[in-house]
């Protein structure tokens, strides 16, 4: 016959409720200084001009290690489809400056490299 045991239910700690409450109050009271101010407030120019970098940096961060890394390893062959239509639609884009077809260009590379040949 089966053992059953009774099982406690789900019981969260006074401690951890608090920490929570505080990371909220912190994250609501640093969001909205911004709208708290009387005064407008504008960024310094220097600020501005970074931050017109800030979405390629990220893009960046993201894209070139899922293209040149593999399981955490750089990849050690040529024969890979992910830097191949990488390079395809880079040469696309630097052409014709089309996303749309940046993307395509990119996936019809990739798909037979990948697919088809195994890469």
């Amino acid at each position: 016959m089966p053992r059953t045991e009774k099982m406690e239910p789900n019981v969260t700690d006074w401690s951890t409720m608090l920490i929570i409450a505080g990371l909220a109050c912190v994250t609501v009271i640093t969001r909205s200084l911004f709208f708290i101010s009387s005064k407008p407030w504008t960024l310094p120019h220097w600020v501005q001009r970074g931050l017109q970098y800030a979405p390629l940096a990220a893009l960046s961060a993201v894209i070139v290690p899922e293209i040149v890394m593999a399981q955490g390893q750089l990849i050690g062959t040529w024969q890979d489809a992910r830097w191949m239509a990488a390079l395809a639609g880079a040469t696309w884009f630097f052409f014709r400056r089309g996303v749309l077809g940046t993307i395509v260009v990119g996936m019809a590379v990739y798909l037979p490299l990948h697919i088809g040949w195994g890469w």
